[in-house]
């Protein structure tokens, strides 16, 4: 696809809070907008980061050509001055972002915006829209890739998706995710990902019975034939004339690779593997048995407890709608404003009765925390941009709301990496998108990091995000300066 100007991809309260910071000659006050969210799709333990590559394709063709500013002139809304000053709008400011295929977790930052107000604000809403999606189906394909245990899940979703967008960055971030392909084809010429599929139903009964079906479908994809067996009877006539062709096609001296069947009807945990001693039985036991169906991570554990047969699984509208969890609550909250005078950030918090959307003041950054020993996990810890976390001292961690519970890390028994990495330095991109099958490869090795505890499709064990002393502490000195009553 061309790239696309999507400036007006925004709330209509950005512009009008731009105009006001235009009003207000306050155009160049620079700020600190950490993008965040606030807890886990699916109650799952984790949670994977994707949308980065369109992120950066977004803010690098961010302007208001001709016909947006027309477009704007038109609703009444803006004065003309402001307008004008559209026209040479542009990104100057710094972006810092957790990279795509990355396991996240609540409350810390995934991406900080550092740039002059007006900028900060307008990118609010697509920066939102872009990651939240993303994040959401790639972290939904990660379960449902959990649940298969090592067999290929192919993202077939298209039809069933929201339009055409996410159905293409959906199924990207499924493979980013770790399904082995989609069936989306232009996703496979965008993103140069393997696309996966066989025929429809609709081939079978366009012939005058099923063998014919069978056959012809065969001679055209020799190397490539999955034949789907329930079109009339699975049992008693779509495997046996998946048989027949299997045999006309090892006798005509035709190898058969990537071959096999696919169920997408009735109970899949008896017919796959009466289908398996069917096919065993004839001499085809490296036959591929795949299903389809409305399948979810739920439905193939389940179908694997039952001993089912099923070694590849097409997973359709459950995976590129996330069904049963439809956003993922990604919110972009001011975290500083910079002082003129002394160059200094001052830190802002967003007060609330509910605890969990007070947010972290200031310009942070975020540490993750390994076992030396395991490369597992330990925590993420949040801490000032001025902060350093040494290997070589000693580290207390301690839960940022019951500040009670403590967990002291000895000297050499943990490393560090720093997450959130530069994408944009005074607008201009200094990062370099990997290709989506290098993100994919780097997913499964970041899920490799997590206890299996954390990985758990239910009640799974919670990853700690903890703050430092000194954020806790100017977080504390906020609250009691904002919070309080006189009755």
């Amino acid at each position: 696809m061309d790239k696309r100007n999507l400036t007006l991809l925004t709330d209509l309260y950005e512009l009008t809070m731009m105009q006001g910071y235009y009003v207000e000659n306050n155009v160049n006050e620079t700020v600190i907008f950490d993008m965040f969210y606030r807890s886990n799709p699916n109650k799952n333990g984790y949670a994977i980061c994707a949308g980065l590559d369109q992120v950066i394709d977004y803010i690098n063709n961010l302007h208001f050509d001709d016909g947006d500013i027309e477009y704007l002139r038109s609703t009444k809304i803006f004065r003309d001055d402001f307008l004008e000053y559209l026209r040479g709008f542009k990104f100057t400011g710094d972006i810092y972002a957790i990279t795509e295929g990355s396991v996240i977790f609540p409350r810390e930052p995934l991406v900080k915006v550092i740039a002059p107000i007006m900028q900060a604000q307008l990118i609010e809403t697509a920066l939102l829209n872009i990651i939240n999606h993303q994040s959401l189906i790639a972290t939904k394909a990660a379960r449902v890739v959990l649940a298969a245990e090592g067999d290929g899940v192919m993202e077939f979703g298209l039809r069933r998706a929201q339009g055409p967008d996410a159905g293409i960055y959906g199924a990207r971030a499924a493979v980013i995710a770790g399904c082995v392909g989609t069936s989306n084809v232009l996703c496979g010429r965008m993103f140069d990902v393997p696309v996966l599929g066989t025929h429809a139903h609709s081939w079978i009964m366009s012939f005058p019975d099923e063998l014919s079906a069978f056959r012809a479908y065969a001679k055209t994809f020799p190397t490539a034939c999955t034949l789907l067996v329930d079109t009339y009877d699975t049992l008693k006539s779509g495997i046996p004339n998946a048989i027949t062709v299997f045999k006309e096609m090892r006798a005509a001296g035709i190898p058969l690779k990537n071959y096999g069947i696919r169920l997408d009807s009735g109970d899949l945990a008896y017919l796959s593997k009466r289908a398996k001693e069917m096919l065993d039985a004839a001499g085809f036991s490296d036959a591929v048995i795949s299903a389809s169906n409305d399948l979810d991570e739920n439905i193939i554990s389940s179908l694997k407890l039952q001993g089912a047969a099923i070694n590849r699984w097409g997973v359709g509208t459950n995976l590129i709608t996330s069904k049963d969890c439809p956003a993922f609550g990604g919110v972009y909250k001011l975290a500083a404003v910079k002082d003129d005078k002394t160059g200094d950030f001052i830190p802002k918090i967003k007060l609330s009765e509910n605890a969990e959307k007070i947010t972290n003041p200031g310009n942070k950054k975020v540490y993750r925390i390994y076992n030396k020993k395991t490369g597992k996990i330990i925590a993420d810890y949040i801490c000032l941009e001025d902060e350093v976390l040494s290997e070589d001292e000693s580290l207390m961690l301690f839960d940022p709301v019951e500040t009670w519970k403590r967990t002291k890390l000895n000297t050499g028994s943990f490393e560090t990496k720093e997450l959130l990495v530069p994408i944009f330095k005074n607008g201009e991109c200094v990062y370099k998108s990997p290709s989506v099958m290098e993100i994919r490869e780097f997913c499964k090795q970041e899920l490799d990091t997590l206890w299996d505890e954390s990985k758990r499709l239910a009640y799974p064990h919670e990853t700690y995000v903890d703050l430092s002393q000194k954020l806790w502490d100017m977080r504390y000195e906020l609250l009691q300066k904002y919070h309080y009553q006189e009755l």
